[in-house]
């Protein structure tokens, strides 16, 4: 069978069922398990799955915030620790509701910073460390984003400014454009980017292109990318060449 024909078989299993697994797929496919995995590495470099240990899953819609707070966690580490580095004791921080986000919030411990967020697993995370001034945003609560949102974050976020925000997104366009699958999220993270000196992307290479149909922002919105896509990629060249500085982060190692 022709590599785009499996291609296409897997892709149609995984959005029937939202998962699947290498010895499924390759029962389905009767095909050997590592032509599988060549399959799901080739679709995820092209953004059409993410892979998890022992098959791929895949999000046509925004995954819930537990759930996709269990995929690439290692890769989410090493670009929030890229991120911790980037801050100065003493400065302010917007961060937003993703998931990567959250993975920085866990290198903040002991800073002395001001912490802003509408992410309720930061401020889970935070809450108890003294040392960290702490501002929730209002809103009404999503529970499966954990996250606040609506007119009243928009409205807090205009009282405020920071030295810097970090912020995901739901996929990045080959221009350099940021997008969000959820057109009601997308007002508060304009606010972020209007409050913040500094606007920070963290996005892992599953987020080339990723999902996402409004636009958050452009290039000319952006200071920097963190990411561990390939500085070959098209998305990071437009984002370059825009004046994005984009900062690659090392492979995650196994047990790393």
């Amino acid at each position: 069978m022709l590599a785009e024909r499996r291609h296409q078989i897997i892709l149609r299993a995984l959005r029937s069922g939202g998962t699947a697994s290498v010895a499924d797929l390759a029962e389905q496919l009767d095909s050997s398990a590592a032509t599988i995995r060549r399959d799901l590495l080739k679709l995820e470099a092209d953004g059409l799955l993410i892979r998890v240990h022992g098959g791929a899953v895949i999000d046509e819609e925004r995954a819930p915030f537990n759930d996709a707070a269990e995929v690439l966690v290692a890769e989410k580490d090493a670009i929030a620790a890229q991120a911790a580095t980037m801050i100065e004791d003493g400065q302010s921080i917007i961060l937003d509701s993703g998931t990567t986000v959250h993975r920085l919030a866990l290198q903040l411990h002991s800073r002395r910073l001001t912490v802003i967020t509408n992410n309720l697993a930061v401020y889970d995370e935070l809450i108890g460390d003294e040392n960290i001034d702490l501002m929730l945003l209002g809103g009404m609560v999503i529970r499966e984003s954990r996250m606040l949102d609506g007119f009243m974050a928009e409205d807090n976020l205009r009282q405020v400014h920071a030295d810097w925000l970090f912020m995901g997104a739901c996929g990045l366009r080959p221009g350099g454009q940021v997008m969000d699958t959820t057109v009601a999220e997308v007002p508060a993270r304009r606010a972020m980017i209007a409050a913040g000196d500094k606007v920070v992307l963290l996005a892992d290479k599953s987020k080339f292109p990723g999902t996402g149909m409004v636009k958050i922002c452009g290039p000319e919105d952006l200071d920097a990318l963190i990411t561990n896509a390939s500085e070959d990629d098209a998305t990071c060249m437009a984002l370059r060449e825009a004046g994005v500085k984009v900062i690659p982060t090392a492979p995650a190692t196994v047990g790393g």
